[in-house]
């Protein structure tokens, strides 16, 4: 029986992948990889069998069971199969489905985490995603579910969504049936992780504005503490003498 790796390449350009990840990859002989993987990262298996097994939404996709499929006739072989997932594996990847099917089958797997999205988008912006006293808790949320239905609400500090580039006017309307009120800050990036990453600030009032700027790209949106702006304290003398003793007190 095979070996099966479930590797999170991040969730945009092909350096985010983990260290870990890369070093499995290079090993690789058969990769089955998702649309949104970087496709640079077939530089680290050259020698590897590379297989589109993609999903778009509202577009082509591989069907579920084509991809089960494909998992347990390579690793039957004996060939190192690498399931090279956008994002991390674990969040909005069907893992599950997939972990099952290669268990049920009898073969072993390992899973290597990765950077999701929330957190390159949030980098992307520079607004974290928890704050000191007020940004506690965080909730990741698919935009739209399996039956196509939209689907927010307010359940934590700071809430993100996956998916909700088509639709940021019907989410905004849902969000502010939630409760969250319309001044809200709200981040919006598409692409994060890419050097083409763009990044728009808003509050949620005007978050359907963002629909032209961010058109056809893979989108994240998130709303509350951690869409806020950063507060900057001013250059003080006083701020400016502290920094200084802090640095005489640091370890050489």
């Amino acid at each position: 029986m095979g070996t099966i790796a479930f590797i999170g390449a991040g969730p945009g350009a092909a350096d985010l992948i983990t260290v870990r990840g890369a070093r499995l990859l290079a090993t690789a002989e058969v990769v089955l990889a998702d649309a949104l993987t970087d496709p640079a990262l077939r530089a680290w298996a050259p020698q590897a069998r590379w297989i589109d097994v993609g999903k778009r939404g509202f577009g082509r996709a591989t069907e579920q069971a084509v991809i089960h499929a494909l998992l347990l006739h390579h690793a039957a072989t004996g060939a190192r199969v690498v399931r090279l997932k956008g994002g991390d594996p674990s969040v909005f990847g069907r893992l599950e489905e997939e972990l099952a099917a290669v268990r049920a089958a009898g073969h072993d797997a390992v899973v290597v985490p990765g950077v999701t999205a929330a957190l390159a988008a949030a980098a992307d912006a520079q607004r974290p995603l928890t704050r000191r006293g007020h940004g506690r808790s965080v909730a990741l949320a698919t935009a739209m579910t399996r039956e196509q239905d939209l689907h927010a609400g307010r359940h934590a500090d700071t809430e993100v969504f996956y998916m909700a580039g088509k639709q940021l006017p019907g989410l905004a309307r849902q969000l502010a049936a939630a409760g969250w009120p319309a001044t809200t800050p709200v981040s919006v990036v598409s692409r994060a992780g890419w050097p083409d990453a763009i990044h728009s600030q808003h509050t949620l009032e005007t978050l359907a504005q963002a629909s032209v700027l961010h058109s056809g790209r893979p989108t994240v949106v998130w709303i509350g503490a951690g869409a806020r702006g950063l507060t900057v304290p001013p250059a003080t003398p006083n701020a400016q003498r502290l920094q200084a003793e802090a640095v005489k007190r640091a370890p050489a």
